[in-house]
């Protein structure tokens, strides 16, 4: 029986779809590491994003694949074929493989015995469908062969098609089991999902937002910045804000209005950036005071830490209004790219567009501007016969500033000049 109405290269045949070939699938190193792994007959899968993301064409970042051997096994087989293996997560089944340079995570077939948390105890399985009644969403409970054959035990393929992120099984289990899940649910909204929301994931969720707290900094870090790269997450964080979703670790986040007056302006996508966006409303000054421990208190790298808090806390006030003498000394000292974003964050939080023309200009400025350099160092006036010191400091200091305000236009023997004068 043909479904007509289905997804893109694909068609359904009893009960499962089959996949039209993908260039991934065909590479060489891919069919070479499935080979092997089928070397003895073995039912091997892939399975998860790459067969989620083939149905619905979008680029295929991982391969993972599923097998019933043992992770012995698993070793064996590709070593025999001359592929290296690596056991990443042996005790819960992973084996990493290389072959040619090319990264595959391969995992038996599992089903949880216990689960807390981030890590299960797990036993292992040659039954495919109770593995995939351990994954969270119907979506990622797919697996495929070589062939293109996808076997879809939740109706996986459907929601895909319709935008319906459900989740697999009863909702409050799946979050219960490890609460990312519940993150997860809302990223997953973002990026896949359609106009309406899953219900009894939306409550599931609701009752069981608490369970946030017990997640490492690091995982809800993670899985925030997936979901602030989505094409437009605004309609799922404000769905829940609504829902008490941010409570738990971004009690920051009181309003998406300012978020979604970003999205219009943004000159790129940069999750940290809309990150300082989602925690601004309309009346404030700036943001909250304690939007500045976000960075410690989910874990960002020092860089994360450095950028985040150049938004938050800048000295330079940045608007439509700006005049040509603070525009150039600002934009000098931050760099274009922090101009641009302290920008169009102002702009969102005054409520105004590109069709303001002094704003339009000033994006346009900041778009053109190339990099200058101070042509003066310590060592032109030690040459000029200035003492190393704090005195030669000082007038390195002076002497920039004073370039600065002649707009970067005098050369290195007039910075000395006038660095003798002082």
């Amino acid at each position: 029986m043909t479904d007509t109405d289905q997804l893109a290269g694909t068609y359904q045949l009893a009960g499962t779809y089959q996949l039209e070939s993908q260039p991934w699938m065909e590479e060489a190193e891919t069919r070479r590491v499935m080979e092997a792994l089928g070397e003895q007959g073995q039912d091997v899968r892939f399975v998860g994003g790459c067969v989620r993301d083939a149905l619905v064409g979008r680029d295929i970042k991982d391969i993972d694949i599923a097998t019933p051997d043992l992770p012995e096994k698993v070793i064996t087989l590709l070593e025999d074929a001359g592929i290296k293996a690596i056991p990443t997560g042996i005790d819960h089944g992973t084996i990493t493989a290389v072959c040619n340079h090319k990264v595959f995570e391969i995992t038996t077939l599992r089903l949880d015995v216990e689960t807390h948390g981030r890590h299960a105890t797990v036993a292992f399985t040659d039954d495919w469908v109770e593995d995939a009644a351990r994954r969270d969403l119907t979506m990622n409970a797919l697996s495929c062969r070589l062939d293109g054959k996808v076997f879809d035990p939740f109706g996986g393929v459907k929601d895909l098609r319709e935008k319906h992120i459900r989740f697999v099984g009863d909702a409050i289990t799946r979050i219960e089991e490890d609460a990312l899940r519940l993150l997860r649910f809302f990223r997953f909204q973002a990026w896949y999902g359609g106009d309406d929301i899953d219900a009894v994931g939306l409550e599931a969720a609701r009752e069981k937002s608490g369970l946030i707290k017990g997640l490492s900094a690091e995982r809800i870090h993670s899985e925030i910045m997936r979901l602030l790269a989505a094409p437009n997450p605004e309609p799922v964080l404000r769905c829940m804000l609504e829902n008490e979703i941010f409570a738990a670790f971004l009690p920051e986040v009181v309003t998406t209005d300012v978020f979604a007056s970003f999205l219009k302006v943004e000159g790129r996508c940069d999750p940290l950036v809309r990150l300082v966006a989602l925690t601004m409303n309309e009346t404030m000054a700036g943001p909250k005071n304690t939007v500045i421990t976000i960075p410690e208190r989910l874990r960002f790298s020092t860089a994360e830490k450095q950028h985040f808090l150049s938004l938050v806390n800048s000295p330079y006030e940045i608007n439509s209004n700006i005049d040509d003498a603070n525009f150039r000394e600002t934009t000098y000292r931050i760099g274009a790219g922090l101009v641009s974003d302290l920008l169009r964050l102002n702009m969102a939080r005054s409520g105004i567009d590109f069709s303001d023309q002094a704003a339009l200009q000033l994006a346009n400025k900041i778009e053109n501007w190339r990099p200058v350099f101070f042509p003066l160092q310590g060592r032109d006036l030690i040459k000029a016969g200035l003492k190393p010191g704090p005195q030669m400091g000082r007038v390195l200091k002076s002497t920039e500033q004073w370039w600065i305000g002649q707009a970067f236009k005098p050369a290195l023997e007039d910075c000395i000049a006038y660095a003798l004068k002082l």
